[in-house]
C-alpha cells in the first residue's frame, strides 16, 4: 500500500492539469446555472406556497444535475490530481455510487420531462392520451419518487460491484491511473452493465418517442394555421417550440452516446477521447438547462435581470477604481 501511495502521490502530468482546468470551468458554469434555476423555483414556491408539476420536475432536475456535476468534479480531482486517494477504502465505492445515483436520477427525470411536455402540449384525440393529459399532474410525484428509488438501487448495486472488485484485485504492483486496476469486468460488472444499458435504452426510447410525437403534433398544428392564414405570432411560437425540441433531442443523443461510451470503456481513463466524452457529458446538462431557462418566461426574465445587475455592479466598480 505504501509503495502504491508513493508511486501515485506526485504523478501529475500536463494532461492531468489541462483536464482539470477544462472540467473545472465547465463544471462551475453548470453548477451555477442549475443552482440559479433551483433557487428561482424555490423562491417562487415559497412565495406562492404552491408549485405546478412543470416547476416540480424542473426543480428536481436542477437539483440532481447540480450534485451530479459536483460529484463528477470531485471524481475528476481524484483521478487527475490525487490518484493515491483511491486506495483509501471506501473512496472509489462511495464516489461512483453517488455519481451513479445522481446521473441516473437526472437521466430519468429528463426523460420524464420530455414525456410530460409531449402529454401536456401535443394534441391527439386518442382516449388513452386524453386520459394521461388529465392524470399526468397526479402521476408526477410518484414518478419522481420512483426515479429516486431506481437510482438508489443502481448506486447500491455499483457500490457492491466495485467493493468486490477492489477487494479481490487491488495490489501494490498496480501503477499509473487508479482506474486501471486489474479487475475481472465480466465477473463483477456484467450485471451493472446490463441493468444500466437497459435503463439507458428505456429512457432514450421514451425521449425519442415523445419528441417525435410532439414534433409531429406541432408541425400538424402549424400546417393547419398556415392553411387558415392565422397570425404569424402563433406560427413563430410553434416554430420556436420545434427548434427547442430538436435541440433537446440532439443534446440527449450526445449524452446517451457518451454514457454508453463511458460504460463500455469504464477502465480506460486518461486519454483524449475519454476526456472529450466526459466534457461533452458534463456540458450537455448546462446547455440543456440554459434552453429550459430561455424557454420559460419567468426564468428567462429573472436570469436577464440578474445578469444586468451583475453587469451594472461591475461597471460601477470599474468607474470607482
Amino acid at each position: 500500500m505504501e509503495d502504491c501511495y508513493s508511486q501515485n502521490k506526485y504523478n501529475v502530468t500536463t494532461y492531468n492539469v489541462l483536464a482539470m482546468a477544462i472540467l473545472s470551468l465547465q463544471t462551475f458554469a453548470g453548477m451555477w446555472i442549475n443552482a440559479f434555476m433551483v433557487s428561482v423555483l424555490c423562491i417562487a414556491w415559497v412565495r406562492k406556497k404552491s408549485s405546478n408539476s412543470n416547476e416540480k420536475i424542473l426543480l428536481f432536475l436542477g437539483w440532481t444535475r447540480f450534485w451530479y456535476l459536483c460529484i463528477a468534479w470531485v471524481c475528476s480531482i481524484i483521478e487527475n490530481i490525487y490518484p493515491w486517494c483511491i486506495y483509501v477504502r471506501p473512496v472509489p465505492q462511495l464516489i461512483l455510487a453517488f455519481q451513479t445515483f445522481f446521473s441516473c436520477s437526472s437521466l430519468w427525470v429528463s426523460a420524464f420531462l420530455s414525456v410530460f411536455y409531449c402529454i401536456k402540449i401535443a394534441n391527439f384525440q386518442h382516449s388513452f392520451f386524453s386520459h394521461l393529459k388529465v392524470k399526468i399532474d397526479r402521476i408526477v410525484p410518484w414518478v419522481l419518487l420512483g426515479s429516486v428509488l431506481l437510482s438508489l438501487g443502481m448506486g447500491i448495486l455499483l457500490y457492491k460491484a466495485i467493493d468486490e472488485a477492489v477487494c479481490d484485485n487491488i495490489n501494490c504492483t498496480t501503477t499509473g491511473n487508479f482506474w486501471k486496476l486489474n479487475i475481472n469486468v465480466h465477473q463483477h460488472f456484467f450485471p451493472v452493465y446490463f441493468i444500466t444499458g437497459f435503463e439507458y435504452a428505456i429512457a432514450f426510447t421514451a425521449v425519442i418517442s415523445s419528441a417525435l410525437l410532439l414534433l409531429f403534433s406541432l408541425w400538424r398544428h402549424k400546417h393547419k394555421m398556415q392553411m387558415k392564414s392565422l397570425k404569424n405570432v402563433s406560427m413563430d411560437a410553434h416554430i420556436k417550440a420545434m427548434k427547442s425540441i430538436l435541440c433537446f433531442l440532439f443534446l440527449y443523443i450526445i449524452n446517451f452516446i457518451c454514457l454508453f461510451f463511458n460504460m463500455i470503456y469504464f477502465t480506460e481513463k486518461g486519454n483524449a477521447l475519454t476526456l472529450l466524452t466526459v466534457v461533452l457529458q458534463d456540458t450537455s446538462p448546462t446547455v440543456y438547462c440554459l434552453i429550459l431557462i430561455f424557454s420559460n418566461p419567468k426564468l428567462k426574465k429573472t436570469l436577464l435581470r440578474t445578469l444586468s445587475c451583475v453587469k451594472c455592479k461591475i461597471c460601477m466598480r470599474q468607474n470607482m477604481s
